[in-house]
């Protein structure tokens, strides 16, 4: 990353290279006995100063760098985000480019600097920021998040359960003792993690490790569709999912009509864009204010096309990620 390090390796004799910023030296140079520097002797010789970083880095830019996240029911995706990047290039006035990545390899090109922007759950993001300093400047907003860029982990069960919602939560999810659960994923949010800490919070299982002491049996559904499709088989009583995941692609319309919500939880913090440290202020603001241009009514097909976002919002990045926070002390989980 840039930083002071980085500056003390240029008046030492070598430069680093990094995505997005022209930094680079040849191979040669790095490798040899001795790193020839390519800077002007001035600068090696200057205090690295927060201001003189600030400039360095913004004079260096040469290229965003965006990793998208990649949708099994998307089509032509990448002629798609190849229309966003040439959209954000045309309006900063420097190359965008867009790539395709899960978001396990879109954090760790974050952290080596392969990439500068990554779009990001919220519990990837936390880890971007701690392995990158990276953080949330944007949320997306789509039409079946119940709070607008924040939506609901839910348990839901057969339409014909004998399970019964109750008037707390608590009375409701103690049905669940010896029952047979699917969960999403253990790295799911909506589907494991805000689960298991309400059954904390409610004082039913005391961290997730207790949490096979209180099911009969407890499942992955690798996803939200494995997880609905166990109790559309009737493999499992209950599964955890997010509220959007009750129509399609996940399921059809006609096994959302076989399902029912017993239990909700909400301020789960919705997917966002996450900018790496790196990218200077002034850079950085440019492609917020270019990428809220999306929202505009004659530019909002290129987001919607890229999922099921519908607008970015503004957010600061520890209050939208708070309820993450909190959800993962409860439950335990590192």
């Amino acid at each position: 990353m840039v930083s002071i390090q980085w500056l003390k390796l240029t008046a030492g004799g070598a430069l680093i290279s990094f995505v997005g910023f022209n930094a680079a030296v040849s191979s040669s140079s790095l490798m040899g006995d001795r790193a020839i520097a390519t800077e002007p002797v001035a600068l090696q010789s200057q205090p690295a100063s927060a201001s003189n970083l600030q400039l360095l880095a913004q004079a260096q830019t040469k290229k965003i760098q965006i990793v998208f996240p990649g949708r099994a029911d998307a089509t032509d995706l990448k002629t798609k985000i190849d229309a966003v990047a040439s959209f954000l290039t045309r309006e900063m006035g420097m190359p965008v480019e867009g790539v395709i990545a899960d978001e396990t390899a879109a954090v760790e090109a974050l952290r080596a600097n392969r990439a500068d922007v990554a779009f990001l759950s919220s519990r990837p993001a936390l880890k971007a920021e701690q392995l990158a300093n990276a953080k949330l400047y944007l949320a997306e907003v789509r039409p079946n998040y119940s709070g607008g860029h924040t939506y609901r982990s839910i348990f839901v069960v057969p339409k014909d359960s004998p399970l019964a919602t109750k008037a707390s939560n608590k009375q409701t999810l103690e049905q669940l003792r010896g029952k047979k659960v699917a969960f999403t994923s253990p790295t799911s949010g909506s589907g494991f993690i805000f689960p298991v800490a309400e059954m904390v919070k409610q004082g039913l299982v005391p961290n997730r490790d207790r949490v096979k002491d209180f099911f009969q049996q407890v499942a992955y559904g690798n996803g939200y569709s494995g997880a609905l499709q166990a109790v559309l088989r009737g493999q499992a009583d209950v599964a955890a999912v997010s509220e959007y995941a009750l129509k399609p692609p996940y399921i059809t319309e006609a096994e959302a009509k076989k399902l029912r919500v017993l239990a909700a939880i909400s301020n789960v913090p919705a997917h966002g864009i996450a900018i790496d440290d790196d990218v200077p202020t002034s850079v950085r603001n440019k492609l917020i204010n270019a990428m809220m241009k999306l929202n505009e009514p004659g530019n909002n097909k290129l987001l919607k096309d890229l999922g099921n976002a519908t607008n970015l919002v503004r957010v600061n990045h520890d209050r939208h990620l708070s309820p993450m926070r909190e959800a993962l002390k409860r439950a335990g989980i590192e």
